[in-house]
């Protein structure tokens, strides 16, 4: 059982670590786009020249993953509140630039902090005041992207399944779906198409709907499981996109250990039972 002072901290230090893996999950990814943006200057009226500039974006990107390596180590409450804002600045301006802003890694990460400067303004708070409302609140943001990602899949396409068959079916070079190219005729993986577009629309649509109301172990293990099946039954590129769920979604598994009341030797709400 986790000690009662450490807790806060530990849930805090969980979420950090989901965060710095997913965005260093693509880092080379980041570095070679960064490349082409200096080598190859894009424009449009959309952008102010700020959010198109990639000196912004390398900078934004590398500034967030030194202060997430911060986080790890400070142990301040006011120098840890100041790095999270500023890490939270660092990816809205990723979240708004052009060579990003399509980019649903950013997306999640940005809530993930928004949740990491909720919780380090209230880190001192009575753990068995705020760990309750921690998990309540990382399922209700999990539950909230989830039930995005349907809504957009909620299309004749998606529901035919012919989206998801042009994306993965036809060529991806993944275990899965190289498995099902080898086993089953045209036909036949067009209807597993289906049929898998279908579950993916089905499953996102009721994690979004109910997560935020199950109980939060329940609801951090089908988190959890729900964002890994995501990873491991598509590609492995969502792992940056899908990891700082998960590390919200595991606030819930954390045990919350009831301090002993002084000098009594037992914890609230035993009855006096030893």
């Amino acid at each position: 059982m986790i000690s009662a002072m450490g807790l806060p901290r530990r849930a805090f230090l969980l979420v950090m670590a989901a965060l710095l893996g997913a965005l260093l999950w693509k880092v080379m990814f980041f570095v070679v786009i960064s490349r082409v943006y200096f080598d190859f200057p894009v424009a449009q009226r959309l952008f102010p020249a700020f959010f198109e500039s990639p000196v912004t974006f390398a900078t934004s990107y590398a500034g967030v993953l030194i202060l997430l390596v911060c986080l790890l180590l400070v142990r301040r409450k006011r120098t840890r509140q100041r790095l999270v804002w500023m890490a939270l600045g660092c990816t809205s301006i990723l979240c708004l630039h052009q060579g990003s802003y399509n980019d649903a890694t950013f997306t999640t990460a940005w809530w993930a902090l928004v949740w990491c400067a909720w919780f380090s303004g209230r880190i001192d708070d009575p753990v068995l005041f705020l760990m309750p409302r921690a998990a309540r609140l990382s399922r209700a943001i999990v539950a909230m992207i989830l039930l995005g990602g349907a809504v957009g899949k909620w299309t004749p396409e998606y529901w035919s399944g012919q989206v998801l068959y042009e994306i993965y079916f036809v060529d991806r070079d993944f275990w899965a779906f190289n498995i099902l190219r080898t086993s089953y005729d045209a036909d036949t993986l067009r209807a597993i198409a289906t049929w898998y577009s279908r579950l993916v629309i089905v499953i996102e649509s009721v994690c979004g709907l109910t997560l935020w109301a199950l109980p939060s172990r329940i609801a951090a293990v089908v988190g959890v499981a729900v964002c890994g099946a995501m990873v491991l039954s598509s590609n492995l590129y969502l792992v940056s996109v899908l990891l700082s769920l998960m590390g919200l979604a595991a606030v819930g598994l954390l045990p919350v250990a009831e301090p002993l009341v002084r000098g009594s030797g037992v914890a609230p709400g035993s009855g006096g039972r030893s």
